[in-house]
């Protein structure tokens, strides 16, 4: 059993919950999870190990939920620009704590940035192209490789394609299923996946499959803008605590 007081376990709960939710139809909620898991894990390199089996997981769940809706090929521009991506999230793995937590805190803001760029140009269009692709694809590498938290830019991309609602939720499970386990040996190699944080992702399965089944009927009844104003508010609380000296 890890060695995890109350709050840590408790904490953990909410993040399996909040991953779950953000996986099966409302995004936002997983970008919480980046902060919240270093705060119970204590080290922000070791916390994107812990968290990674727990988004694979959900994934799964929300490729089963809308498995009919899928569209693989709105992926193939952006694949070989999220390699680039993951490459360089993939030696920046290599740094230390004091470096990795300011990044990962950055990248977090950058993509609350992304998500209120996207709500003021959401009537003007967004450009496309291979520049398009390439900027989101390598920061989404990068970010996912780094701290899990491609998410708001996959929000963002996939908005500019104009898909359905559900045809956006299904190309996103697919996208980060198949990063998600590409990232499993990079995590393992760099020993961010040991026994204890797999025994931790088992106990916090769930609350994962929890949050998957609360998710998607909760998106259907409440507006998207009540989730969102509620997540960034928390995400940009928890974290300004990366920055501050341990």
């Amino acid at each position: 059993m890890p060695p995890l007081a109350v709050w840590q376990w408790i904490l953990g709960a909410v993040c399996g919950l909040f991953v779950g939710i953000a996986k099966s139809g409302v995004p936002g909620f997983g970008i919480a999870v980046v902060p919240l898991m270093v705060m119970v894990v204590g080290n922000a390199r070791a916390s994107a190990g812990w968290l990674l089996p727990m988004l694979c997981t959900a994934d799964l769940f929300a490729i089963a939920y809308y498995r009919r809706h899928a569209q693989a090929r709105r992926l193939f521009d952006l694949a070989p620009w999220v390699l680039v991506g993951m490459g360089a999230g993939t030696v920046a793995l290599g740094w230390g704590e004091s470096v990795l937590r300011p990044i990962i805190a950055a990248v977090v803001l950058t993509m609350i940035g992304a998500h209120l760029w996207r709500k003021w140009r959401q009537q003007v269009g967004v450009p496309t192209g291979w520049s398009h692709s390439a900027r989101y694809g390598v920061l989404a590498g990068f970010a996912t490789t780094v701290a899990n938290a491609a998410g708001p830019v996959m929000n963002v991309y996939l908005l500019s394609k104009r898909l359905p609602k559900e045809e956006f939720v299904a190309a996103g499970a697919w996208f980060f299923f198949l990063i998600n386990l590409s990232k499993l040996p990079i995590y393992r190699w760099r020993g961010m996946i040991t026994a204890r944080s797999l025994l931790f992702d088992l106990l916090m399965l769930p609350a994962v499959a929890l949050g998957a089944m609360v998710g998607r009927k909760v998106v259907r009844r409440l507006a998207q803008t009540t989730f969102e104003v509620a997540v960034l508010a928390l995400t940009a609380g928890a974290t300004l605590l990366l920055f501050l000296p341990r």
